[in-house]
């Protein structure tokens, strides 16, 4: 079981040799600025038929519209086989003046055909992670920084399991941290035992995603106090009911002392949901969300969840290749 909190040097991971892995490039975190540490760019997936986001012109728009609202990078979490569009992220990048991480790694067994992962299974999941990590995604040239994986409704199915432990191994072989989908915010303590308890993942290198959609907490705590970024993500998505209960949970976080494992993020999965389309996407986490958390915990510590926390995050010291 994992049940002890990391002191913070070990949380943070911090040395000079740590960088986040860009598009363009490694950086040293502090030129993250103000991060959006779990977005979509691009994403395809059949449980979203209709709401693809394979617009590169309605990316740029959207990239455009957050660097406006004083957005400065934005950690893209779609993983393998899901339209990641590696090769169009460098230019639009470049292009907004906003850095771009991009992710390996694998979701839900829903969102991929039965042959794509029986591929997976011949080439050996944590190799296909490795490589995008080190070499590259495809033949774009664009190295992800970080792995993405996904768990199931309060369980860990097989396939979860199954990726998870890939992850693990990449990890091992390259130092990138792991980015966790909790579907429904559910299932946190259990993807901790495996990653950290079984697998030997420092917990302060996994970021549990979505924890705002289930706001038990005992179980944010349980969480913060093993080691691990707790991510509160998605006020893109309308139907969240729990979304006004994510400052009060925030500030239980804060006053416990906290404070240095937040992140925020917008996740935008649909193309209704982006801003160009009338929706709220990235900018609405400037504009709306960074308010809200002020009169809630104070301008400074949410200035500090969406910079420093998202460089202490996502920069490691990475091995495994020649950068």
């Amino acid at each position: 079981m994992v049940t002890a909190r990391l002191p913070d040097t070990a949380r943070t991971g911090r040395t000079a040799a740590a960088a986040v892995r860009t598009v363009l490039g490694d950086i040293a975190p502090a030129r993250l600025g103000v991060c959006d540490a779990h977005d979509h760019l691009f994403l395809r997936s059949p449980q979203l038929p209709g709401q693809e986001l394979e617009s590169a012109r309605a990316a740029a728009d959207e990239l455009a519209a957050f660097h406006a609202a004083g957005g400065r990078s934005v950690v893209q979490w779609t993983p393998h086989g899901m339209g990641r569009q590696a090769g169009r992220l460098p230019e639009l990048s470049r292009a907004a003046g906003v850095h771009v991480v991009a992710a390996t790694g694998l979701h839900q067994a829903a969102h991929y055909a039965p042959e794509v992962l029986e591929r997976l299974r011949r080439e050996g999941l944590a190799d296909v992670f490795i490589r995008e990590l080190t070499d590259g995604i495809g033949h774009s040239g664009v190295r992800a920084g970080l792995i993405k994986v996904a768990g199931g409704f309060h369980c860990l199915d097989a396939h979860a399991r199954w990726t998870m432990t890939a992850a693990a191994e990449a990890h091992h072989a390259t130092g990138a941290p792991i980015a966790v989908h909790l579907e429904l915010g559910t299932a946190g303590m259990d993807v901790l035992d495996l990653l950290c308890g079984e697998l030997g993942v420092p917990a302060h290198r996994v970021v549990l995603g979505h924890l705002n959609r289930s706001p038990d907490l005992v179980v944010h705590h349980r969480a913060a106090e093993a080691g691990a970024f707790l991510a509160f993500d998605g006020p893109s998505r309308a139907h969240h009911a729990t979304d006004w209960r994510m400052p009060d949970a925030v500030r239980s976080l804060a006053d416990a002392g906290f404070g240095d494992c937040l992140l925020l993020g917008g996740d935008t999965t649909t193309a209704d949901a982006r801003s160009v389309r009338g929706g709220p996407g990235m900018p609405h986490l400037l504009r709306g969300v960074r308010s809200r958390l002020e009169l809630a915990v104070g301008a400074e510590l949410t200035e500090q969840m969406l910079t420093v926390n998202a460089g202490r995050a996502f920069a490691v010291e990475w091995s495994g290749d020649d950068a």
